[in-house]
């Protein structure tokens, strides 16, 4: 998909749906195979996965979501002009644009499902349509193109970046966040990587591949960051508790995920309160791991800002 090597060796799986992951041996790509199929694929998603009622998580934890969102927010408008266009694809309940269109700009989202944007700021232009492609923008449309953790889920990467480079302005720029398969986390969490959220992961990018994708497709890589608040310590805590058996896989993440009134919280109330004492206990030194691996440019989460030649 990257490289064109059609060498690579297997080093995950998931037997009860017979899928394997395959590492590329000259990228160093993860790929998913066989890929689902689109049914299939829709199926990894039910309603619950984007939250309801406009939240995704309870009480703190989307307070905290919400605060970073709009540090993230200041990042992604520090090279723009007052007004600018910026298309946030795969923009979810719009966390980011909301703040973006507080700033002045003019806010554009793209999903795939209409029920991911439920909630979403009614100053936000939003397109649903089963690709990016098919969502027809204009060429040269847009000054900025966001794509925050996009690229894992998709099947065709290589068409998505494509198409970006198509409505975006010249010198307009991509931000491109995915999961580091290089990462510190990767290497040390293994089987148990909270990241690989298997099976809607589809791609796992090592950070060459991802260097060599969008270098390949007509962008000029600027500047590449290593730490995310929002993603890379609870990455740590997660995958930590992934390796317990005693605990359900990615236990703390379902914990954590809002619930519509009157729907009870999932678990025994034992492994409710190890996985909220998990939380609050590791969370600190997770934060150091994380501060640590983006200093060694390791990071468990990574993001790309490029701009199109």
């Amino acid at each position: 998909m990257v490289c064109g090597d059609c060498t690579a060796m297997p080093q995950f799986g998931m037997p009860a749906l017979d899928l394997t992951v395959v590492v590329c041996r000259t990228c160093g790509l993860g790929t998913l195979v066989p890929q689902p199929s689109a049914d299939q694929i829709a199926a990894y998603y039910p309603h619950e996965y984007y939250g309801s009622g406009g939240r995704k998580f309870v009480g703190i934890v989307e307070r905290l979501t919400r605060f970073v969102g709009a540090r993230h927010t200041r990042f992604l408008a520090q090279r723009l002009k007052h007004g600018a266009r910026v298309l946030d694809v795969g923009c979810g309940r719009g966390i980011t644009l909301n703040a973006l269109a507080q700033a002045g700009f003019e806010v554009h989202g793209f999903e795939v499902v209409r029920h991911a944007v439920e909630g979403i700021d009614r100053r936000i232009h939003v397109k649903i349509a089963a690709s990016l492609v098919e969502a027809a923008y204009p060429d040269e449309f847009f000054d900025e193109v966001v794509l925050w953790h996009v690229l894992e889920h998709v099947p065709d990467p290589r068409t998505i970046v494509r198409e970006v480079h198509r409505i975006l302005r010249p010198s307009g720029m991509l931000v491109v966040a995915v999961p580091n398969f290089s990462s510190l986390q990767a290497r040390v969490s293994g089987a148990t990587w909270f990241h690989l959220d298997l099976p809607r992961h589809l791609y796992h990018f090592h950070i060459e591949a991802l260097r060599r994708l969008i270098g390949e497709l007509g962008f000029t890589c600027h500047s590449e960051h290593h730490f995310s608040l929002r993603q890379n310590p609870f990455g740590w805590v997660q995958s930590a508790l992934n390796a317990l058996r005693w605990l359900p896989r990615n236990g703390l993440y379902v914990l954590l995920n809002h619930r519509s009134s009157g729907q009870p919280a999932p678990f025994s109330p034992i492994v409710r309160i190890q996985l909220w004492a998990a939380f609050w206990l590791m969370m600190p030194p997770a934060l150091l791991l994380s501060v640590l691996a983006a200093l060694l440019r390791r990071g468990a989460t990574v993001h790309l800002v490029a701009f199109r030649e």
